[in-house]
């Protein structure tokens, strides 16, 4: 018998979309329960070790936690493989989604700074990475080339992102970098990627930064 999946998750976790993309693109079926990170349920606290979402149950039994695992063990036993086949360039892939993770971390850094100096610090340095990243991609459609990948899943979280804060603030973070500009695009309009989020994702992330009163707060319109 084919494994059932339930998929714990966050609304507005980009972690979790990685793992909801995963699934999505796989075709596997799966249900999705959202929890509230600040009153999280005590069945989520009894088998979260690190009180974070994502979380895989597999069977009803088997958790798994960490969106890397999650995502690298939906690939594995399923048929069909969204990593390299080429060790090299699976191990180059699993890098620049380490790199997206750090990028993510300072997304956190620049919706959370409190003055201006500290905001446009960070968006300096998400610049600087999204540079890098104009480096190393290959040109095409996706990261690595025409096919879509794992790694091209984490960054689709992270444009999404951006494209909320271009829509309301004045942003324009990746003026001049046109792979990664094409590449947003491809991602934004793929089904996966649509469908990781809920319809109101743009509304609920907004009110999110509002109530953080940070100096992005005060920008938005």
């Amino acid at each position: 018998m084919n494994p059932t999946f339930k998929l714990v998750s966050h609304k507005l976790c980009p972690y979790v979309q990685r793992s909801a993309i995963t699934l999505e693109e796989k075709n596997i079926a799966y249900e999705r329960v959202d929890i509230d990170l600040d009153n999280p349920p005590q069945w989520f606290l009894d088998i979260s070790p690190l009180g974070k979402v994502p979380l895989l149950i597999v069977d009803d039994q088997h958790v798994l936690f960490e969106s890397a695992v999650i995502t690298e063990y939906l690939n594995e036993v399923t048929e069909g493989s969204v990593h390299s086949e080429d060790p090299l360039v699976k191990a180059n892939h699993r890098a620049w989604i380490e790199f997206g993770s750090n990028i993510l971390d300072h997304i956190g850094g620049l919706y959370s700074a409190q003055d201006k100096n500290t905001y446009q610090e960070k968006k300096q340095t998400i610049r600087t990475k999204l540079t890098q990243l104009e480096a190393a991609h290959s040109g095409n459609s996706y990261f690595g080339g025409n096919q879509f990948m794992l790694v091209d899943a984490v960054y689709a979280t992270i444009f999404r992102y951006l494209s909320v804060f271009e829509k309301h603030i004045d942003f324009n973070i990746d003026a001049g970098l046109n792979k990664i500009q094409h590449w947003r695009t491809q991602l934004k309009n793929r089904a996966s990627v649509k469908t990781a989020v809920p319809l109101n994702y743009e509304q609920l992330l907004l009110e999110f930064i509002k109530q953080r009163g940070s100096y992005m707060s005060s920008l938005i319109q």
